[in-house]
């Protein structure tokens, strides 16, 4: 086997190396920022270019080396490069090959292109490894020109109703995706988590709108009709309560399933993710031509089973991701 599936995590015998390994290990080859995939405690890390400023804000002194998309690079017997997986700003696919026998580790991924994030290729392979997040037939996520039209058309009301609009975004990711959709309606303020991840994007070139950074000297109540985007754990805090009058939301693809608004006690759900949705899923691993697939965090079995039924060797794999989570404060 090209790659194995170990309790550190992915790992490649060709190139003693390991693919977002969970456990500390020497060499880690990271498809992105997200904690569950770029975890503290390794010895060395690689990532591409764009993600290596966020990694390296999140983890802090760490050895890093980054490699732009698409450039081969040898590593003991094998041959790796990574490739755009549309999930967030700098994620990537990584493929291996070792003797001509193709794996790509896809991490997270979604196929939509949101306009901030390096499109999705699908990469020819033998072997393909898919998260499963979202990997049910009720997952189909809102067209990006709806989603925005839903965005600004919820934020108009609440500022004709003298409200201030609060919605729940993760901090890298979905929070840009969100800002980046809005009108020049008024003032995007944002919780400081979500904003120093900002920071960090626009210094490598991210288009992003103006925002104001909330601290705990900001006169909240100064800003009449503001847009706030804050992680979701924030939501009906301390912190948000501060801003006086409000309407609430929580975007994220969770948001498809019935009763989820009420569970997270928010006003309006908007059906946004930077993971890939059912129909997107599909497209994904049959653009790749791959004839076996491993399926990791997520629906593993409800979609183990679905691609045996389309003539694939699929398998699931037990795996330390989370994918898009429904009760913590920010994605892993």
């Amino acid at each position: 086997m090209v790659l194995q599936f170990t309790e550190h995590g992915i790992y490649c015998p060709a190139g003693d190396f390991y693919i977002d390994p969970w456990k500390p290990v020497d060499r880690a080859l990271i498809t992105h920022g997200h904690a569950d995939h770029a975890r503290w405690g390794h010895k060395h890390y690689l990532a591409t270019d764009a993600a290596a400023p966020v990694m390296k804000h999140r983890l802090g002194d760490v050895s890093l080396e980054s490699v732009a998309y698409d450039t081969k690079m040898q590593i003991g017997g094998a041959t790796v490069s990574f490739h755009p997986a549309g999930h967030v700003p700098g994620s990537a696919q990584i493929r291996v090959d070792v003797g001509g026998e193709v794996w790509v580790a896809a991490g997270d991924y979604k196929v939509v292109d949101d306009g901030l994030s390096e499109a999705f290729e699908p990469i020819p392979c033998h072997a393909f490894i898919t998260e499963s997040t979202f990997a049910l037939p009720v997952f189909k996520w809102t067209a990006q020109s709806e989603l925005k039209r839903q965005l600004n058309g919820w934020w108009a009301e609440n500022r004709a109703a003298g409200k201030v609009s609060i919605i729940g975004a993760y901090s890298l990711g979905k929070a840009q995706r969100v800002m980046a959709a809005l009108d020049d309606q008024g003032p995007i303020l944002c919780h400081a988590a979500i904003e120093n991840t900002n920071a960090v994007l626009r210094a490598q070139g991210v288009p992003l709108p103006d925002t104001v950074l909330v601290t705990a000297e900001t006169d909240r109540k100064a800003f009449p009709g503001a847009m706030v985007i804050c992680p979701p754990s924030a939501i009906g805090s301390a912190w948000a309560r501060k801003f006086g009058p409000q309407s609430t939301a929580f975007a994220s693809g969770w948001m498809a399933l019935r009763g989820i608004r009420r569970r997270r006690a928010v006003d309006r759900g908007f059906i946004m993710s930077d993971h890939a949705d059912w129909p997107g899923l599909n497209t994904a691993i049959a653009a790749t031509g791959a004839e076996k697939v491993f399926v990791t965090h997520g629906y593993t079995s409800v979609f183990t089973r679905w691609l045996r039924e389309q003539g694939y060797d699929a398998h699931i794999v037990d795996s330390g991701y989370q994918g898009e989570t429904l009760d913590d404060g920010e994605e892993a």
